[in-house]
C-alpha cells in the first residue's frame, strides 16, 4: 500500500514541474526535491522492517503528497465557477449582503470562467450552495481579496481531511488515504478550483470512519455528538451529503436494533432520533442567519441544483438523448429515474442491510448516473469516504443488523434477486422512456457561409414541432461534448405551437463559427418547459478549403479574430 500511494505521487508531477520552471523556478526546486523523497520513500517501502518504521515512511508519503499539493496550489489557484462564487459570496457577508437569489454575471462575462446554462436559455449566476464555504472564506477574503480565498479555504479543507483519515485508519490502510485524497491529483484539483464539496469531504470523514460504532449500546456518546455535528455541518457545505445521510440513518437503525435485543426498535429509534437531532441542530445553526435575512431566497439558493434545469452535461445514460441519437421529448424521465433509483437503492438497503451496508458509501451516487446532470465529479469528490468504511466497518458488524422479515416464498437467493429488480425496474424503465423518445422538433439547417473562410456567420433553420405542446426553443451549437454559448436569434417565433413550423435566423456568438476540422457540428435546439432537446447537422458542404486566402466575411460578418468556439 506504501508503494502504491508513493507511485500515485508521480502522476501529474512533470506537468507541475514543467509550469514552475517557466514562471517560478523556486517551487520546480521544490518539486525536484520532492521526486527525491518519491524514490527515498519507495526505497524505504521495500527495506525498513517493523511496523513503526513503516509507519514513519507513510507519514513521510504524506508529507511529500501536502507537499506537492501545496507546489501545484501555488501555480494554480485562480477557482472555476464554484470558487469565484464562494468568493463572491464571502464578499457579501463581509458587506452584510445577502448572498442567495443575487445575480451576479459580471463575475463570468469576459473572464473565460464557465457557467453552467439552463434549459430555458440563459445561466445562473447566483450562488447555490449551503453556506458553510462562504462562511468559512468571509474572514480569508478580508485579507486576500480575490477568488483565492475560497481555494484556500477549500484546499486546506482536503488537507485536513486527508491528514484526520490518515489518523483514524488502521495503519495498514493509511498510505491508500494518502493515495485516494492527494495521489492521482483528482481531488487537489477540485480542491484548487474552489469546490465546497471539499468541506463535506473533511467533515464526513469522522462520520464514516467505524460508523457503525456511532450509538453503541443505545447511547451517543461524546463521539457519536460529534459525529452528528459534523454530519449537520457536512450537509450545510455542499448538497452531495444531503444523499448520503438517509442511507447512514435507515443503516444506523438498522445495525443499533439488531444490537439492542429486546428493546431493539425503541432504543434504535432513540439513538438514531436524537443522532439525527443533533445532526439538525447543527445545520440549522449554520443555516439560521441567512433563512432569517432572506427566507424565500435562501430557500431557492439552497435547493437551486435540483430545480435550476441545467442543460445535460456528464457521462450518465443522459448521453443517449445527448450524444447518440437527434434528441429526447422527455428529458423529465430521466430525473425521475435518477429520484427512483434513489429510492429503489434506499429500499434495498432497509430490506437487505446485511449484504448492502458495507456499501452505503457508494450507494448514493449511483443515482446521479441516470441524472441529466452526470458528471464524473459527482462520483469521485467523496471516494475517500469509500475507503474509509472499508477499512474501518467490516462486515461482521452487520451480521446481526435488523432487516425487515420477508414472506417465506421470498427468502431465496432468486427471489430476493427478483425483489431487488423490482426496486429498480422503474427507474430503468423512466430512463428507457427518455432514450428511446424521438426529438420532438423537426430542423433543417442551412448555414451563411463567410466568404474565404472556413465557417459561416449564420443559419437560417426551417423548425417544425412534432409535439403537441407548444415549445420555446433555444439554440446552441456543439462540436464533441458540451455546448457552446447561447446563439442569438435574430428572426423566428418565440414560441412554436403544436405541430407548427417556422424559419429562424440564428447568429452564432462573436458572430463567426467556423467548422472544426475533424468532427461533426450541431445546431442543438433546447426547450424547458417540457425539457426537450433536438440536435441536427450543420453540414460543411460548400465550404471553402482550408488554406484559402482569407477575406473578409460576407455582410459585415466578425472578423476571423472575434471567432466564439464552444
Amino acid at each position: 500500500m506504501t508503494v502504491i500511494a508513493t507511485v500515485s505521487l508521480f502522476i501529474g508531477t512533470r506537468g507541475s514541474w514543467t509550469n514552475a520552471m517557466a514562471v517560478h523556478p523556486w517551487i520546480a526546486g521544490i518539486i525536484s526535491v520532492c521526486y527525491a523523497a518519491i524514490l527515498v520513500a519507495g526505497v524505504l517501502a521495500c527495506t525498513v522492517r517493523g511496523r513503526r518504521a513503516l509507519t514513519r515512511v507513510d507519514a513521510g508519503v504524506l508529507a511529500t503528497a501536502l507537499l506537492l499539493m501545496a507546489c501545484r496550489y501555488a501555480l494554480h489557484h485562480a477557482g472555476v465557477d464554484e470558487g469565484v462564487l464562494t468568493a463572491q459570496a464571502a464578499t457579501a457577508i463581509d458587506h452584510g449582503r445577502p448572498i442567495y437569489d443575487q445575480p451576479w454575471p459580471w463575475l463570468f462575462h469576459g473572464t473565460g470562467i464557465g457557467i453552467t446554462k439552463t434549459m430555458g436559455g440563459g445561466a445562473d449566476y447566483t450562488y447555490g450552495y449551503p453556506p458553510l464555504a462562504p462562511l468559512l472564506t468571509a474572514p480569508v477574503h478580508l485579507l486576500v481579496h480575490s477568488t483565492a480565498a475560497a481555494t484556500m479555504v477549500s484546499t486546506g479543507a482536503l488537507a485536513a481531511g486527508t491528514v484526520l483519515l490518515w489518523l483514524l485508519l488502521p495503519a495498514p490502510w493509511r498510505s491508500a488515504a494518502t493515495a485516494v485524497c492527494l495521489g492521482f491529483d483528482l481531488l487537489p484539483q477540485y480542491a484548487r478550483e474552489g469546490y465546497p464539496a471539499m468541506l463535506a469531504f473533511a467533515l464526513l470523514v469522522p462520520v464514516v470512519v467505524r460508523w457503525t460504532d456511532t450509538g453503541a449500546g443505545g447511547r451517543l456518546g461524546r463521539y457519536g455528538v460529534l459525529r452528528a455535528v459534523c454530519l449537520g455541518a457536512a450537509c450545510a457545505s455542499q448538497q452531495l451529503a444531503w444523499f448520503f445521510t438517509p442511507f447512514l440513518l435507515v443503516a444506523l437503525y438498522a445495525v443499533r436494533r439488531g444490537e439492542l435485543g429486546a428493546r431493539g426498535p425503541r432504543g434504535a429509534l432513540a439513538v438514531t432520533a436524537r443522532y439525527t437531532g443533533i445532526a439538525l441542530a447543527s445545520w440549522g445553526v449554520l443555516n439560521a442567519y441567512f433563512a432569517a435575512q432572506d427566507p424565500r431566497g435562501w430557500l431557492h439558493g439552497i435547493l437551486l441544483p435540483l430545480t435550476q434545469k441545467a442543460i445535460m452535461h456528464g457521462q450518465g445514460v443522459v448521453d443517449i438523448s445527448n450524444y447518440f441519437t437527434d434528441g429526447s421529448s422527455r428529458l423529465d424521465f430521466y430525473s425521475y429515474g435518477s429520484s427512483l433509483l434513489l429510492l429503489g437503492l434506499l429500499a434495498a438497503t432497509c430490506l437487505f442491510v446485511r449484504r448492502l451496508g458495507p456499501a452505503i458509501t457508494i450507494l448514493p451516487w449511483a443515482s446521479f448516473y441516470f441524472a441529466t446532470r452526470s458528471q464524473d465529479g459527482y462520483f469521485l469528490m467523496l471516494t475517500p469516504l469509500w475507503l474509509a468504511a472499508l477499512a474501518t466497518v467490516p462486515g461482521s458488524a452487520f451480521a446481526r443488523a435488523w432487516q425487515p422479515r420477508l414472506p417465506a416464498r421470498l427468502r431465496g437467493r432468486r427471489a430476493k434477486a427478483a425483489v431487488a429488480a423490482g426496486l429498480l425496474a422503474p427507474a430503468v424503465l423512466c430512463v428507457s422512456v427518455a432514450a428511446a423518445s424521438s426529438p420532438p422538433l423537426t430542423m433543417k439547417v442551412t448555414p451563411k457561409m463567410a466568404l474565404a473562410h472556413h465557417g459561416f456567420v449564420s443559419v437560417t433553420v426551417r423548425v417544425t414541432n412534432n409535439a403537441s405542446t407548444a415549445l420555446t426553443p433555444h439554440f446552441a451549437s456543439r462540436n464533441g461534448q458540451g455546448s457552446s454559448d447561447w446563439w442569438t436569434i435574430e428572426s423566428g417565433a418565440r414560441t412554436l405551437r403544436p405541430h407548427a413550423s417556422a424559419t429562424y435566423r440564428l447568429t452564432p456568438p462573436g458572430g463567426y463559427r467556423e467548422f472544426p476540422p475533424h468532427s461533426p457540428l450541431y445546431l442543438t435546439a433546447f426547450t424547458d418547459n417540457p425539457m426537450t432537446i433536438t440536435s441536427s447537422l450543420i453540414s460543411s458542404k460548400g465550404a471553402p478549403p482550408r488554406g484559402a486566402q482569407p477575406g473578409p466575411p460576407e455582410d459585415g460578418g466578425a472578423s476571423p479574430q472575434a471567432r466564439s468556439n464552444p
